[in-house]
């Protein structure tokens, strides 16, 4: 059921809290496919671009020191992201993605992407534009970081060429499932 203001529109804080939450769970649904956290997923998809250093980590991720250094930590063990020295600074240090993490980033985009994507199938290409373009001035008028690469400037998805997203990332958790018995 919609909220609606006294005016009879939807109202507009209810309406962006609901959709924050769909795409959080939409987001945390890629996630849990590939073995990851939500957290992981997003540490990934930043890391896409380029490597970057801790404080700007923690600044894109909206993380204090010590949560960013255990998410960092817990990712690392699993061999998706090292650390590097930064440089021109041998004490500063920058995070970046393995060629595992690259590949593993690779599909949770692709997969969130297409997830979130589907969640507006019911509006129609206008529609969609017009969500698009609204969206877009809203999070570029209040600064919002760059969490997620635009379509078309992301690498391809090609680490297991010949299969579709959806085998690819099976294969992919298939390969990195834990032994069981």
């Amino acid at each position: 059921m919609a909220t609606t203001s006294s005016g009879g529109r939807p109202d507009l804080v209810s309406t962006l809290v609901r959709s924050a939450f769909l795409v959080n769970e939409v987001y945390a649904e890629s996630a849990r496919g590939l073995g990851l956290t939500p957290q992981q997923g997003q540490l990934l998809c930043v890391l896409m671009a380029r490597p970057h250093g801790m404080g700007e980590l923690g600044g894109v991720l909206g993380l204090a020191r010590s949560s960013l250094t255990g998410l960092v930590d817990r990712t690392a063990q699993r061999g998706m992201v090292r650390r590097e020295p930064g440089p021109g600074d041998a004490r500063a240090v920058r995070v970046a993605l393995t060629p595992e993490g690259t590949g593993l980033a690779e599909l949770f985009y692709a997969d969130a992407r297409c997830r979130i994507d589907a969640l507006a199938d019911g509006i129609g290409e206008a529609g969609r534009g017009a969500l698009a373009e609204l969206l877009d001035r809203m999070v570029e008028q209040n600064g919002a970081p760059v969490v997620f690469l635009a379509c078309g400037h992301h690498p391809p998805t090609d680490r297991l060429p010949g299969l579709p997203a959806a085998e690819r990332t099976a294969t992919w958790t298939a390969e990195r499932a834990p032994a069981t018995g």
